[in-house]
């Protein structure tokens, strides 16, 4: 809703306080007054657009849904008021520090929270950044507005004897808190109780917080940093500063910040360098003035390819002025020309004012009248004496000769003697900067080149004046592309300084930053940060130790960035064996980002994309129904249409093929293969054809921010429903007879049963819902098994794997569905159970998950579960009886498995030995130990166990089953590995293990005989 100014307030309450319904409810045990809404049919258009009366009045979000841990800043105000102030001088420096605070704060969607009295004066609490009123550069917007109401109530305040501004920025709680009847929308969190803090230990001054001021990116000089206090409840509250504000050097501006890469040429970025230096050599030869403008998102590498373009630019031979602009600047009139005239005319380094005045004198002398140096006072800081002619001018007149003036300075300032002009951020020109520059830059010659971003009225009218025929001569506007996965991989190895990373690492970079440098290199960062990062030498030759750490090490596959480290030397990054990098936290910077995009979102859009980021990147209708409220459900399907129109998700069809992520900000599908892959909404489309429906974030960092902002408890209440739903359909497909992929696992593991996944197939979910799932595995297939280059399946997914027990199966008769199924259902299983904090059920699904994908014969992935398994077994060492002792063996056992695919024999003969030794049945090591249970594998047993499971109750037949049928497993491993071997011993151990396996067998087989019977 749009913000209101502090008379259509006034005017509002005005009406609702003088409507007849208005009263107090002390009959029904409010404590405090209640204004009720006025029963007239223009009630609701009174009220539609005052955000801070009615807080999502159109759309009607239920109220348990308002509260959000989302990144905020908060300001803290204090007026300090003179001893034995009457009540009604209270009165109105409140009411007038009001009204001051909301004319600073609206344009910047600032909002006032509290206003509290107390005995050290009167405080107010303002926040940034609730929900809906997310911007960019939010600590620019606070720090703005945080000076504006310093000096604001210093000087116009009476009886105020000073005034204390605190800033700080940080996740808070944001919602509704306090009892039924006297609720109220507030903010809570550590960061709030800091700047309430440092408003009473720094007084009279604005202080800020070491992450508001990293996150204005600022420059120094715009701070001062203060001393260290103590502060109650706060024992290492970090570094203070005091923000200044606009100072002299400020005034005059800065160069380009960022410093030329030491990696020339840029990646990925050879076409501009290219076009620079046509455009350069064109107006070399011809004279003719050109403007040379490079449009791009925030992070998009501008401000290096500016930097480069500079430095080549400089090379050449010209003078190149530079400057960067902030978006401060765009509030300050004339900041934007001072900086270009001081910076060409060096003036930024003459900090005396005499110097300053001595540099004018020389370099303008006949370009304007020796009356009119003194119009340039204000604009440099310097003291001309006033001319009688100026003296004499009046208002409008004046303020022509002052801008006549100006103009014949930047006339004279940027000519072609002065070579190129850089301007980064020029989105950023302030209008009565533009008012003035905009027809002198008709008249003269200059090569400019500048940077803009998409969203402000600057860059539209470069756009629309580049698509203008009589000014596409003069103008070249190029829209900066995102990066190619080869140059994301390329840039990466450069900032690590390695030759190689592994495809993981690299996929997950591509697809997070979506080909935006800046991204990336957050992302990278906070990998770095974390420790997640694994770096080692790889040599030619080299073998590793036999154990279950380097194999994980040595199975993931590199993405090469040369053709000397194609063949595994130098070094190499890997995401850390013990990491999965898609529980890492969104960096904040990425965060203020995606949220700004999600608050531009409509709150019922919003909510939508909150629930259905809990589900996942993938999603099937069928299962954000089930988890949406009943207030919202059946507006379920209008909505997701609405959101896909604004291209924020996409529909799937069961045609889509596979897909590149080349192009990640567009969605999974490219537009080759859109045709056929991607519905999209259409009016005519029934309410029951989306039943079924699956849908995918196009971005993958706006669905992360949608899912932090949930609180803990809303957040694990979810993950249950998703995991609850879920549970129906965790079993094979229809061809591979619907079981447990460890066989009887459900049976064995009581806390599972208490979750639904001991219900049998037939009790299991509906067709339509397993079909949607099937389609939604294989696109999360898809996405994971591209590499960076836009094949199919990683290296080590295409190598040492058996065909597919389904496809030696069915030869190919029957189409198996397990494939999809594990990804969509089994994997999401265990992150929801991860996410609730329930580590056995995550344990019981990561080990189905790794069972899975050796059903489809996928070693690589089964490896890469069975290690998040290990890093959660033992993060449990500590804490008894949580995992199973069958879920134990069953893990040694599938480890083995994967070994014996991966070509560690040795390993995965230790592997299947730990197994058997858990589920009570022991293979000897020695030969004099394979000779003595050979003996006793011998002895008949069949009449004795045949007598035992009649007696048994089912339930513990089916966990015997259990085990017995792992044990046939294993030995069957044991009986192919020590085959291979070709020796004496190795023979013997083999017919051994098919011995014991023969036995096992037909215990098994009276075992479900017995259970068969009693159905």
């Amino acid at each position: 809703m749009d913000p209101m100014s502090w008379s259509e307030c006034q005017d509002a309450l005005r009406k609702l306080v003088q409507h007849p319904g208005s009263h107090r409810l002390e009959g029904e045990g409010a404590m405090r007054p209640a204004l009720l809404l006025p029963g007239g049919a223009n009630a609701y258009d009174v009220l539609r657009n005052h955000r801070a009366l009615v807080f999502q009045l159109d759309d009607r979000v239920p109220l348990d849904l308002f509260s959000e841990l989302r990144p905020v800043t908060s300001v803290f105000v204090q007026l300090q008021l003179t001893a034995g102030i009457s009540t009604v001088d209270i009165r109105t420096i409140i009411h007038d520090a009001s009204r001051m605070m909301l004319e600073i704060l609206c344009p910047h969607k600032g909002e006032i929270n509290k206003i509290v009295l107390f005995d050290k004066g009167c405080m107010f609490l303002l926040v940034f950044g609730l929900g809906g009123e997310k911007l960019r550069y939010e600590s620019i917007h606070a720090l703005q507005s945080a000076i504006q109401i310093f000096n604001s109530c210093s000087t116009m305040l009476m009886e105020i004897e000073a005034v204390s501004v605190a800033v700080t920025s940080g996740t808070a709680f944001c919602g509704v808190t306090g009892h039924p009847l006297r609720h109220e929308y507030t903010v809570i969190g550590q960061k709030v109780n800091l700047a309430a803090r440092m408003m009473v230990h720094y007084p009279g001054l604005v202080s800020c917080d070491a992450v508001t001021y990293a996150s204005s990116r600022l420059p120094p000089y715009y701070f001062k940093e203060l001393p260290e206090r103590k502060m109650k409840g706060l024992s290492h509250p970090g570094t203070v500063y005091q923000y200044v504000g606009i100072t002299k050097k400020s005034i005059f501006g800065m160069g380009l910040a960022k410093k030329r890469s030491e990696y020339a040429p840029l990646l990925g970025q050879e076409k501009e360098i290219d076009l620079f230096g046509s455009c350069l050599k064109a107006y070399e030869d011809l004279g003719q003035r050109h403007i040379l403008a490079f449009e791009g998102t925030m992070g998009s590498g501008k401000s290096h390819l500016l930097t480069e373009l500079a430095y080549l630019g400089q090379a050449a031979g010209h003078r190149v002025v530079a400057m960067e602009l902030l978006e401060v600047n765009v509030r300050q009139s004339f900041s934007a020309i001072r900086m270009l005239m001081a910076r060409a005319l060096g003036l930024q380094d003459s900090e005396p004012c005499s110097a300053r005045q001595c540099t004018l004198q020389t370099k303008l002398r006949g370009t304007i009248e020796e009356s009119s140096f003194c119009l340039l006072n204000d604009i440099f800081l310097v003291e001309f004496p006033v001319s009688d002619k100026v003296r004499d001018m009046r208002g409008i007149e004046r303020k022509k000769e002052l801008h006549s003036t100006w103009a014949k300075v930047l006339e004279k300032t940027i000519g072609g003697e002065f070579g190129i002009f850089v301007i980064d951020n020029a989105h950023f020109i302030d209008p009565a900067s533009w008012s003035i520059m905009s027809p002198v830059l008709r008249n003269v010659s200059y090569f400019m080149v500048m940077s803009l971003a998409p969203g402000y009225a600057r860059t539209e009218g470069f756009c629309k004046a580049a698509a203008d025929n009589t000014m596409s001569q003069k103008i070249t506007y190029l829209h900066l592309d995102e990066l190619k996965p080869s140059a994301v991989v390329q840039e990466v190895c450069q900032n690590l300084k390695v030759d190689s990373i592994s495809r993981d690492l690299a996929r997950f970079l591509i697809q997070r930053s979506s080909g935006i440098p800046y991204y990336c290199k957050e992302l990278l960062g906070c990998l770095l940060c974390n420790n997640m990062l694994l770096f080692r030498t790889r040599r030619r030759g080299e073998k590793a130790e036999d154990n279950w750490e380097s194999l994980i090490i040595e199975a993931s596959p590199l993405t090469a960035t040369s053709s000397s480290s194609a063949g595994n030397d130098g070094t190499v990054c890997i995401i850390r064996p013990d990491v999965n990098p898609e529980n890492t936290v969104l960096p904040a910077t990425l965060k203020e980002i995606a949220l700004a995009q999600l608050d531009g979102i409509k709150p019922l859009k919003q909510t939508i994309l909150k629930f259905a980021a809990v589900i996942g990147p993938v999603f099937t209708t069928q299962l954000l129904s089930h988890i949406l409220p009943d207030g919202i459900r059946h507006k379920m399907n209008c909505l997701l249409d609405m959101l896909v129109s604004d291209n924020i998700l996409k529909w799937l069809k069961t045609t889509e093929v596979a897909e590149d992520v080349r192009d990640p900000t567009k969605g999974p599908g490219s537009s080759r293969q859109a045709e056929s892959g991607v519905e999209r909404p259409s009016p005519s489309k029934k309410t029951t054809e989306r039943q079924s429906g699956v849908l995918v974030f196009c971005v993958p960092l706006l669905r992360e921010a949608a899912y932090e902002l949930w609180p803990e408890r809303q957040r694990v209440a979810l993950h249950r429903k998703c995991a609850a739903f879920l549970e129906r359909h965790a079993h094979k497909c229809k061809s591979c007879s619907q079981g447990d992929f460890v066989a009887f696992h459900r049976f064995t593991v009581t806390s599972t049963q208490e979750g639904g996944s001991s219900q049998g197939p037939a009790e299991q979910g509906d067709p339509h819902s397993w079909e949607a799932l099937v389609l939604a595995g294989e696109q999360l297939k898809r996405d994971r098994t591209h590499t960076p280059e836009g094949r199919f399946l990683a290296k080590s997914e295409q190598t040492a794997e058996l065909p597919s027990k389904t496809d030696r199966k069915h030869s190919g008769t029957c189409s198996c569905e397990c494939k999809a199924i594990v990804e969509s259902v089994l994997v999401p299983l265990a992150r929801h159970y991860m996410a609730m904090g329930d580590a056995a059920r995550a344990f019981y699904y990561l080990l189905e998950s790794a069972a899975a994908y050796l059903h489809v014969s996928n070693s690589y992935m089964a490896l890469m579960k069975l290690n998040e398994a290990e890093v959660l077994r033992n993060s449990l060492e500590k804490k008894a009886n949580v995992i199973a002792c069958f879920e134990e063996a069953t893990f040694f056992s599938l480890k083995g498995e994967v070994c014996w695919h991966m070509g560690h024999m040795k390993l995965a003969k230790k592997m299947l030995r730990e197994a058997l030794s858990l589920l009570g049945r022991q293979f000897p090591r020695t030969s004099i130990g394979a000779f003595v249970k050979s003996q006793v594998e011998k002895l008949p047993c069949a009449s004795y166990v045949a007598r035992r499971v009649s007696s048994l109750p089912q339930e513990a037949r089916r966990k015997r089953l259990a085990r017995l049928l792992r044990q046939s497993c294993c030995l069957s491993l044991l009986e192919h590995l020590f085959s291979l071997e070709g020796t004496s011993s190795g023979r013997t151990f083999s017919r051994l293990a098919a011995r014991m396996k023969a036995n096992t067998d037909r215990a098994a087989d009276s075992y479900r005989a017995a259970d068969s019977c009693h159905r």
